[in-house]
């Protein structure tokens, strides 16, 4: 069923709309087809008492030697007249329109005998040789049709002690108002359907705006304010996004003027000392001093790179992952990429240059600390996935997570010796989660470690 039901919000609006529609219009229905139908017996049943009514009083005034001629004057194909010592209707109580009140008013004798029954007459049609001769024609077309034919029998008692029975039968007329509103309800569905789609584009047109650019701001692109424009809950949520993006855009700006004058306040000193050395001479105070002030340079240029996490400046760009990914792999000693067997492209929206950069940090950290690494990559879906492989020691499952830390080091592989910092996971994790992705560690079966890295496409 939930495969079934429409997922955009202007399907769901319409459906649910005409689902309201229908119901409504079948509770009308049901509400006021009773009502109809006793309007129609009334109308059909009123025709046939007057005329009753009129037999009836030509029979009081007439000679009896005459009844049975006027009787027989009445009978039409229609109606069928016939006097009896009983009355043909045994029992009361199936007037529901009043017909036996009209008969008394147009007798002008309120305490007259009148029995009136009405039968809907769908389910027991009686044969056509038990029908009068003049109904049968009509009788044969209702048992051709099922019409839902209705049956009405009164019976009158006159001033002489005799019964007058009157029978007729009529067809109910369903379908004379079956088609108004069958063209009603399919005007409405128009109708509706006509709103319910301006609605949806009143609606749905600035969420999926709101929704493609927060999707990109969460991959690091540079996004324009939007069009507040809608309902007003819409406009209300699109102006707290563009609120939003102006306040991270300043809180960024800021940032950056920060780091840029804290890299050049703390350049200066490290400057400063090389010049102090050079005035020094030669010898085992100088060389370690020279390492020292290295080492202070390179994490001095590490620790701003990771608060800067690459430039917020750089463009976007669409390229192909695999072929970045091979030109990384035949830039680095002891890499490799894998060879799945496909060579199709996986297109992505990028900032190439810090994409580069964490990678590279990634596959690097691989091939020093491994003994090699080896690159591989798949499609997933709305993602891409990239692995990592290396055929080092591992690493333990508590220090899986916590290596991301910024100057996190474990001593025994990743000594400063090496040339290691303590940055380049950390660097590396927040360029991909600045591009919507992220990287986890985790160790392989067979020994080593495995870098997975997930990138929306």
């Amino acid at each position: 069923m939930r495969r079934l039901w429409p997922q955009s919000t202007g399907a769901q609006l319409l459906v649910m709309l005409l689902l309201a529609l229908g119901a409504s219009q079948g509770l009308s229905l049901l509400v006021f087809s009773d009502e109809r139908d006793r309007a129609v017996r009334a109308a059909l049943g009123y025709e046939a008492a007057g005329r009753a009514a009129n037999v009836a009083q030509l029979l009081d005034e007439a000679p009896e030697e005459l009844r049975p001629q006027i009787v027989l004057a009445a009978n039409s194909p229609l109606v069928r007249f016939w006097l009896d010592d009983e009355p043909a209707v045994d029992h009361a109580g199936h007037d529901s329109v009043g017909i036996s009140d009209r008969l008394r008013s147009a007798l002008n004798d309120p305490d007259r005998d009148i029995l009136v029954e009405i039968h809907d007459r769908t389910d027991d049609l009686p044969a056509v040789e038990d029908v009068p001769h003049g109904m049968r024609q009509m009788h044969s077309a209702m048992l051709a049709e099922r019409t839902g034919p209705l049956e009405l029998a009164m019976s009158i008692r006159l001033e002489s002690g005799e019964w007058l029975n009157v029978r007729s039968m009529f067809h109910r007329p369903v379908g004379q108002w079956l088609f108004g509103d069958i063209a009603a309800l399919l005007i409405a569905a128009v109708l509706i359907t006509l709103v319910a789609v301006l609605t949806s584009v009143r609606i749905v047109r600035p969420l999926a705006r709101l929704a493609d650019a927060a999707d990109r701001a969460g991959k690091g692109e540079e996004v324009d304010a939007l069009p507040e424009t809608g309902p007003r809950e819409v406009r209300d949520t699109v102006r707290a996004f563009n609120r939003m993006q102006d306040r991270i855009r300043r809180f960024v700006s800021g940032r950056t003027r920060m780091l840029a004058a804290l890299g050049h306040d703390l350049r200066s000193p490290l400057t400063a000392m090389r010049l102090r050395l050079e005035l020094i001479e030669e010898g085992e105070d100088r060389d370690r001093l020279e390492a020292l002030v290295e080492e202070m340079q390179t994490m001095v240029e590490a620790t701003l790179a990771f608060a800067r996490g690459e430039a917020v400046t750089e463009e976007t760009v669409t390229l192909d992952l695999r072929e970045l990914l091979q030109s990384l792999a035949g830039e680095t000693l002891d890499a490799s990429m894998a060879d799945d067997g496909d060579a199709a492209a996986v297109m992505a929206r990028v900032r190439p240059v810090s994409l580069k950069r964490a990678l590279r940090n990634l596959i690097d950290n691989a091939a020093r600390y491994g003994g090699g690494a080896e690159v591989g990559l798949k499609r997933d879906g709305d993602a891409a996935v990239i692995s990592i492989s290396d055929n080092g020691p591992g690493l333990p499952e508590d220090q899986l997570e916590a290596v991301f830390e910024p100057f996190r080091r474990l001593e025994a592989s990743r000594s400063r010796d090496t040339g290691g910092s303590g940055l380049g996971l950390a660097i590396a994790r927040t360029i991909l989660r600045a591009h919507g992705g992220d990287v986890i560690l985790r160790n392989r079966e067979t020994g080593g470690l495995i870098a997975s890295v997930e990138l929306p496409l």
